[in-house]
Parts: structure tokens; C-alpha cells; sequence
């Protein structure tokens, strides 16, 4: 393996952040099972930005130590979802930018709660190929933590 293919693995859990949300130091679990990208939040809202749809939230960051950030972003849809365990629920959808490493790339997010989950956001395999990532499942934090906002020489 050359130094060019590291740059595209990632493991199974990886820090990202999103930047248009304001959110730095995420841990993200990877699920290729997964064809929807989650976000845990509550407290959601529609309203009207500009006669367009918009959605305000609260994300939930930590599991050991809870922190809580409150955003919006522009709706894109609703979609039915159906959970591994069979429960179909309906979900508000947002695209916003995620760093992962040095790559910045937009991801749509179903926003849902995800309390009784260890991970509060789940990366799933649409995102994955749009960012044209490999995943080796016997490793973890691959990539480099996002530090900033943004990130120098994004992708």
C-alpha cells in the first residue's frame, strides 16, 4: 500500500466535524449498512428563511461528557426511514458540508434521535462514496481529527 491509498482509508470510527453547523470534534461511526447518514438531534423546527424551508435543531455532540449546539440548515426533503430493527419513521433531511481529514465534501443527514446509540452521528454509504473513502473495519481513527472551521487544503 503506497502513501496515496492512506489518504483514502478510513476506519470505523473517525472524528469529523461540520463546519456550517459550527461543529468540531465529532466521533462518527461508519456504517456501510447504513445507506442514510444520522445525526442525533432534538428539539427540531421548521420555519421560513427567504421563502425556502429551513429546519432548526438542536445537535447532541458528547455521550460522556453531553454537549448540546443549537443550528439550522436549509430542508431538503423528508424521508421514510426504516431502521434495522424494522421501525419506519419519517425524518427531516439536511446537506451540509463534513471534514473528515483534509476532505470537505457536502453529506445529506437524516436528523433523528440517537440517545440510547454510543455514536451521535453515523456516516452511511451514500456519503461514503460521494467521498470516494475505503473502509478497513479492523481500524479506527485513520484520518487526521479536523481541527478548524476549515480545514486547509480541502477537498
Amino acid at each position: 500500500m503506497n502513501n496515496s491509498d492512506l489518504q483514502t482509508i478510513i476506519g470505523l470510527r473517525e472524528w469529523i466535524a461540520l463546519p456550517e453547523l459550527g461543529v468540531v470534534g465529532l466521533r462518527a461511526k461508519i456504517d456501510t449498512g447504513a445507506s442514510t447518514s444520522a445525526l442525533h438531534a432534538t428539539d427540531i423546527s421548521e420555519f421560513e428563511r427567504g421563502g425556502k424551508r429551513w429546519v432548526r435543531f438542536t445537535a447532541h455532540l458528547g455521550t460522556l461528557v453531553q454537549r448540546r449546539h443549537r443550528c439550522e440548515a436549509p430542508l431538503v426533503t423528508r424521508k421514510t426511514i426504516k431502521s434495522s430493527n424494522g421501525h419506519v419513521q419519517t425524518r427531516y433531511v439536511v446537506r451540509t458540508l463534513l471534514a473528515l481529514g483534509d476532505h470537505l465534501w457536502p453529506v445529506e443527514f437524516t436528523l433523528t434521535c440517537r440517545k440510547t446509540m454510543r455514536y451521535r452521528l453515523l456516516l452511511g454509504s451514500k456519503a461514503l462514496m460521494d467521498g470516494k473513502w475505503l473502509v478497513d473495519p479492523a481500524r479506527t481513527y485513520v484520518q487526521e481529527k479536523p481541527q478548524t472551521l476549515t480545514s486547509p487544503g480541502a477537498q
